[in-house]
């Protein structure tokens, strides 16, 4: 039977997941029937547990995602014109392996943001970096890190994670400092990362929003081109739970 230095010692090194499951093990006299190998094996999986669930808490609270979903919540029922088959493969995740991004359109209150986030949600649990940013909110926060210093460390951070979720995309139209970092952002992950892009906007009115046309065409070139889109439709979902209620 392990000691309680033993356990310290296990702690000390940074193993405390198997720490725990020692002391759980000591404390269980079924546990007395267990071989070496048995009671190895389950230090080794409890270890491993801990391990995942730490490093997923760390993808979560880098990701800072909007909402708290999970693929294995998303309502496939609403009639909002979301494809199954797609978003299914979506959540498997091979597109972003292929560095593909991803456009979701359709009126406020149809899950725009939540279906980003649950396929963020499952990035993270797949081990990806994820990072989600407002659009309106991004542009202000690039403008201030121009006055600190900031930018060039900013700016580093939006292009290496390997999915990047911009979140209400065309509120308002671009002014000359937005469209520029917006095609640096893109530049730095074309064909290197993926990119989510929600908009209540179609895709069609993208170019106008941007203005400029000859940033219009290089941004929609590295955003567009390789993106899958799920284009949504029908009454907003929010307005549909007020009614219940």
């Amino acid at each position: 039977m392990l000691t309680h230095p033993t356990l310290d010692r296990l702690n000390a090194m940074g193993l405390t997941g198997m720490a725990k499951a020692c002391n759980e093990l000591i404390a269980n006299s079924e546990a007395e029937q267990l071989n070496h190998a048995e009671w190895l094996g389950l230090l080794i999986d409890r270890e491993w547990s801990s391990r995942h669930d730490r490093k997923l808490a760390a993808r979560l609270r880098f990701a800072k995602l909007r909402h708290q979903a999970a693929p294995e919540d998303v309502d496939y029922r609403s009639e909002r014109g979301l494809d199954r088959a797609l978003f299914l493969k979506l959540i498997a995740g091979d597109w972003i392996d292929a560095h593909d991004n991803l456009a979701i359109c359709g009126l406020s209150g149809v899950g725009k943001s939540w279906l980003a986030c649950a396929l963020g949600h499952k990035a993270c649990r797949d081990d990806r970096s994820v990072l989600y940013q407002r659009v309106p909110r991004l542009f202000a926060n690039l403008a201030l890190a121009r006055g600190d210093g900031r930018q060039a460390r900013l700016q580093r951070k939006l292009g290496s994670v390997q999915l990047l979720i911009l979140d209400d995309w065309g509120l308002e139209p671009l002014d000359d400092p937005a469209r520029h970092d917006l095609l640096e952002i893109l530049e730095d992950r074309y064909g290197r990362r993926s990119t989510i892009v929600t908009s209540q906007l179609p895709i069609s009115t993208w170019h106008e929003v941007i203005g400029n046309p000859t940033y219009a065409d290089a941004i929609l070139d590295r955003l567009v081109h390789n993106a899958h889109r799920i284009d949504l439709a029908g009454e907003s979902l929010r307005r549909k739970q007020t009614k219940k209620a």
